[in-house]
């Protein structure tokens, strides 16, 4: 089976497409690069172009089996206006571009579109899942609209997943890598009042869910890709401590986290408690439940 892969080269796409060509699949990963980087594994290629613009790269897609879209410039920055288009441009431009290059195919393609659990906006202790309403902050509209872009290719008669991500915890980086840094420098504490919930998936599980969607050709619409116990990032922030032998006497206040992180650190400080249900109902499995056992799997 040949994958068509967007944000292929960053910390997720790296390592889920390192895992689908473990298990034998063929990966096209669309990269801005002129000079596509070359990879170790034969089964993993590369193709240039600019996924938020239509062009060549188009008629690459419908030669593929499964797509995977998971482009978008990182949240992880402050929030300018101007970067608030960057964010918006580089997940709906793309996601537009996909399905109209699906226009072009046999319509028995899988599409497997991100979105992310801000889709819920900010929530006190409240059980998030899939059936629950999307809010109406900014990072809340933005994936409300880039899901309504991937859901018109179901109109070609295309299974449409979206995929509702949590915070992916894995080696090498990602959110566990800064946090784990601070720690080790001995400046690791809880954000805020640490009582805000923290809702995250180890990337092995990640992986694995990807391919059991694949798997089950019943499965369409949102999906939570959450571990099923998220946690206070108190918790978080006390695991972290004791999986990396680490005080945790180092509290970032409330207001520092938003001096620093301006709109971007009332994400951090609010929270959501969000569950895998329909995962969880249609018979997936996580090998990693407990952050304590997800953390010694990936810092030790």
């Amino acid at each position: 089976m040949k994958v068509f892969m967007t944000g292929g080269s960053g910390f997720v796409g790296s390592y889920l497409s390192r895992e689908l060509a473990r298990q034998g699949y063929e990966i096209t990963i669309l990269t801005r690069k002129e000079t596509p980087p070359k990879s170790e594994d034969p089964r993993i290629g590369f193709l240039t172009g600019d996924p938020t613009r239509e062009g060549p790269w188009m008629a690459a897609v419908p030669e593929h089996d499964w797509i995977i879209n998971l482009a978008g410039a990182s949240i992880f920055a402050r929030w300018s206006e101007v970067y608030k288009k960057e964010l918006h441009d580089s997940r709906i431009l793309t996601t537009r571009n996909l399905v109209a290059a699906l226009e072009k195919g046999d319509r028995r393609q899988l599409l497997c579109s991100t979105s992310a659990i801000g889709y819920y906006g900010p929530h006190g202790d409240e059980d998030l899942t899939e059936e629950s309403p999307p809010g109406d902050d900014f990072l809340a509209r933005l994936c409300r609209d880039w899901e309504a872009e991937a859901l018109k290719a179901r109109d070609l008669g295309v299974r449409v997943v979206i995929t509702r991500f949590g915070i992916v915890l894995g080696k090498g980086g990602g959110a566990l890598a800064q946090m784990a840094r601070a720690f080790r420098m001995f400046v690791g504490g809880r954000l805020g009042s640490g009582s805000q919930w923290f809702s995250w998936i180890h990337q092995e599980d990640h992986a694995r869910a990807f391919l059991f969607v694949k798997d089950h050709p019943e499965i369409t619409g949102p999906l939570d890709f959450t571990a099923p116990n998220p946690v206070r990032n108190l918790e978080l922030t006390r695991a972290l401590g004791r999986v990396l032998g680490r005080p945790t006497f180092m509290p970032a206040p409330a207001f520092m986290v938003r001096l620093v992180l301006g709109e971007l650190g009332e994400v951090f400080l609010s929270g959501q408690k969000v569950l895998p249900r329909r995962l969880l109902k249609e018979g997936f499995e996580f090998h990693y439940p407990l952050i304590e056992q997800a953390l010694e799997n990936l810092l030790r």
